[in-house]
């Protein structure tokens, strides 16, 4: 199974959904991770403002961050190589990478079987 790192800009706590004004964003991803956890996945977020150090230490991301600047993040590497950046994974992309096949939810099954543009 591929290591995925995710280097969060600096966020108010570990997974960013917390407070009065939560990003829709980091509430599907963190979603997201905790499925692709259940699934196996070895995947570990570093946040910017609680771990400097991982942001530092790390040459890729270290390089990234000279070039780029925080407004770069989210950073996301697979097996330590740049995957994607500036927005946060969806989960086929993260079961891609894993190798995971993903099962569509009924709802988008039958949406997808009935619904066409005109037709509903």
């Amino acid at each position: 199974m591929k290591n995925i790192e995710i280097f969060d800009p600096a966020l108010c706590c570990s997974s960013g959904v917390c407070g009065a004004d939560v990003d829709e964003a980091l509430v599907t991803f963190s979603a997201d991770v905790d499925w692709l956890k259940q699934q196996g996945g070895n995947i570990v977020r570093y946040n910017l403002s609680q771990q400097p150090m991982a942001f530092v230490d790390n040459k890729v991301v270290n390089g990234f961050l000279e070039r780029s600047g925080e407004q770069g993040l989210p950073l996301v590497l697979v097996d330590g190589e740049i995957a994607l950046a500036g927005r946060y994974p969806s989960r086929e992309e993260l079961g891609r990478w894993c190798a995971i096949e993903i099962v569509p939810t009924e709802s988008k099954a039958a949406a997808s079987a009935c619904c066409k543009p005109g037709s509903c």
